[in-house]
């Protein structure tokens, strides 16, 4: 299937969803870095699902009770002048020729154009808050409209979030989203196993984050999905550490969360491991703990399986575990009810990934249930224990001996909920100690 067949079939869905109401997206605003510099752009992850357009200053509506435009686009003009400076428009006709509008107006006949496709709807679905033009434009309309439909019969009576309208097709990946996804994953992988080959004792964090980035670029990668995070020593404490400017030691770990965007999809990878030859005997102790945590929770991805249970799993695992090890004291139970163990492992254990890299999708019912896990879904795993170098115990707590102080450990993978379980999409990033500490000594980063 073509680009534009799918996304012509994401709108039809989108459509035939809203019934004879009219959805209303926008663009992603450009953003500021300094004087006369603006960061790089990057379009709405809705608004990029449902057109492919990667323009700013354009809006999106579907109107499927329209006689004749169902999918309208409002973009920015071609412009001689500006293109110079700012680089190419697609413009009007473009954005009907290639885009597959049925039909296009330049931005600024938004305010004239849009009520014939607002009148006859019965709901409007937008986002608020992100635009305050587009914002003022819709509420403007919506306010006049509805103070004719006592005489009309009809017109928009209510306003629906469209983010909550579009995580239920978003949460749910197509073959095209999991080939972009596999490609990210693939890229990323490679840059995470070179980064386990020349980190040494010596070189600085910001130095792997050079290579590993600089992979992501070299092989059609947009560039990083997020800021990458090299934490090595006590810095793995600091869940988004991004300074990444330490000199790296003998016997630190070194924690790397880091992946790439391609084509719009997000890989996001952790993997932990000895700068060094080997793990230290705590840290070896720690680390196959949580990847036994990890493992149990990816076990619980699966169809129909409770969003929660894969965090439950790893949650119990860890506390357990410390327990054993002396660092946390009392009943396992009260103390995951109490939340004890948010001392060592204080974030869940995974979340959504896709356009947004923590994509979108409703985690609870409203009686308060969980959603379940359904194929299609691409789910982060990614439990972790961290014990900072100044950490105070909590009352009735033991203390910790400093032998466990200053280690940071998470490892991360990407799993796909199949129709009969799940696939580990990183499964080709090493994370066992064995395969870890073989690859240190054959490097010699000793």
């Amino acid at each position: 299937m073509s680009m534009n067949s799918e996304y012509q079939r994401r709108r039809q869905a989108v459509l035939a969803a809203i019934g004879q109401g009219t959805a209303i997206f926008g663009s992603a605003p450009t953003a500021v870095m300094h004087n006369d510099v603006e960061y790089p752009f990057r379009q709405n992850s809705d608004f990029f699902y449902l057109t492919g357009f990667n323009e700013p200053d354009a809006i999106a509506i579907l109107a499927p009770h329209h006689e004749e435009h169902q999918f309208v686009l409002f973009v920015r003009p071609k412009d001689k002048e500006k293109e110079t400076w700012s680089g190419y428009r697609a413009g009007v006709e473009v954005a009907k020729e290639t885009y597959g509008a049925h039909a296009a107006y330049p931005i600024a006949e938004l305010a004239e154009k849009l009520p014939q496709y607002v009148e006859n709807a019965d709901r409007l679905y937008c986002h608020l808050g992100d635009d305050l033009r587009l914002d003022q434009h819709i509420l403007a309309l919506w306010r006049r409209l509805l103070t004719k439909y006592p005489k009309r019969g009809r017109g928009p009576v209510a306003i629906e979030d469209s983010r909550l309208l579009m995580q239920q097709f978003r949460r749910l990946k197509s073959a095209s989203e999991l080939e972009h996804m596999r490609r990210a994953v693939a890229i990323s992988a490679k840059a995470h196993a070179h980064a386990m080959d020349i980190a040494k004792p010596g070189r600085y964090e910001y130095e792997i984050q050079a290579e590993m980035e600089h992979i992501f670029r070299l092989e059609g990668a947009l560039g990083p999905a997020y800021p990458s995070i090299v934490a090595s020593g006590v810095n793995a404490c600091i869940l988004h550490y991004i300074e990444n400017d330490c000199q790296m030691q003998r016997d630190d770990l070194l924690l790397i969360d880091a992946g790439c965007a391609y084509g719009y999809y997000n890989a996001d990878i952790t993997r932990t491991f000895p700068v060094g030859e080997r793990f230290t005997p705590e840290q070896r102790t720690l680390y196959e703990l949580v990847l036994e945590a990890q493992l149990k929770a990816i076990e619980a991805v699966q169809p129909g399986r409770p969003f929660n249970e894969f965090h439950d799993a790893a949650t119990r695992t860890i506390t357990e575990g410390l327990v054993a090890l002396g660092l946390l004291q009392g009943n396992v139970d009260t103390l995951i009810e109490e939340k004890k163990h948010k001392a060592f492992f204080m974030h869940g254990t995974g979340h959504f990934l896709g356009l947004d890299v923590h994509d979108t999708g409703t985690l609870r019912n409203p009686d308060k249930t969980w959603q379940p896990f359904a194929p299609g879904n691409v789910v982060t795993v990614e439990p972790g224990i961290y014990i900072a170098p100044n950490y105070e115990p909590a009352e009735g707590q033991p203390d910790v001996d400093a032998r466990w102080r200053g280690i940071g450990i998470r490892i991360e993978d990407d799993v796909l909920v199949t129709e009969t379980g799940h696939e580990i999409l990183t499964a080709a990033v090493p994370k066992s100690i064995v395969a870890m500490e073989e690859r240190g000594v054959t490097l010699g980063t000793s």
